[in-house]
């Protein structure tokens, strides 16, 4: 049911959202500036500076549109899953019967499907992050404007290439071994419990971003460009010049922070969009 996909995803992501922010927005200011040492640092910076508010800048925007992000990620997978297993099934039915290789190719498609919604949300979220002495945005939609009047419509997807180098791919990891270790997780012909989904959901969301926070990087440092930051002309040209400058480690500014926010921020998304689902879309006996 789209609608209930809908509702499903905007409160799961709404919960993800809330769970991770601040960790995220410490991530972000260590991938794209310079001006900090370590996690740490950073923390403390900007708690010094900014007080608690500065931990949750740039996140009214995604939580009023993970509704239609969440939704395209998790309904393009559970219909890309029914297609390849042709199966009528809950997408928690077809996780049971499907192949590795189908899971893997329905969430690469999820991912594919979630770049041009997620993309210029995701901008705005990290341009309004990475502000932290000079307030150049006044909010979310002051940012999209300046945005436009300096750089047109496609500058909303500056990022975008790195967004989906990332994505289309890391989504189809997320949800491999989120099917797997649910499934190992729970007694044959019985429905997978919260600690199940818990697990599974926070196991996928550590093994996605260790492979993912490299791209996350590039894609972070491209869109901070022409905000302030160094300015940079595409992706490859953005790793040629962060690996000559800061060598290989660069790569993976953020692995802690995203692989200590990914397991809570994924245990309740998945456990708060599985309830709901099983809520009002039972499955079928």
């Amino acid at each position: 049911m789209p609608f209930m996909e809908f509702v499903a995803g905007s409160v799961s992501g709404a919960l993800g959202l809330a769970v991770g922010h601040p960790l995220d927005t410490v991530k972000v200011r260590l991938q794209a500036q310079s001006a900090y040492t370590g996690i740490i640092h950073c923390m403390s910076k900007t708690y010094s500076n900014e007080g608690l508010h500065g931990f949750f800048k740039g996140m009214a925007f995604p939580v009023l549109t993970t509704g239609i992000t969440n939704a395209v990620v998790f309904g393009s997978y559970s219909n890309a899953l029914a297609y390849l297993t042709q199966s009528q099934h809950s997408h928690r039915d077809q996780g049971k019967a499907a192949s590795a290789a189908q899971v893997f190719a329905a969430g690469c498609f999820s991912g594919l499907m979630q770049v041009c919604v997620y993309a210029p949300i995701d901008l705005v979220k990290v341009r309004l992050q990475g502000q932290t002495t000079v307030q150049r945005y006044r909010g979310p939609v002051h940012c999209v404007a300046v945005i436009l009047s300096e750089e047109g419509p496609k500058g909303l997807f500056r990022g975008g290439l790195a967004i989906a180098l990332r994505d289309i791919p890391c989504y189809g990891l997320y949800f491999l071994p989120y099917e797997v270790t649910r499934k190992a997780l729970t007694e044959s012909g019985k429905e997978p419990g919260t600690f199940a989904i818990m697990m599974a959901g926070g196991m996928a969301g550590v093994l996605t971003w260790a492979f993912a926070t490299p791209m996350d990087v590039v894609k972070a440092r491209l869109q901070m460009s022409g905000a302030g930051g160094r300015e940079y002309t595409g992706v490859l040209q953005c790793m040629r010049v962060s690996y000559r400058e800061e060598g290989a480690r660069v790569f993976f500014k953020g692995l802690l922070l995203n692989s200590l926010r990914a397991f809570p921020v994924n245990a309740v998304t998945f456990l708060s969009y599985e309830s709901l689902m099983r809520m009002y879309c039972p499955p079928a006996r």
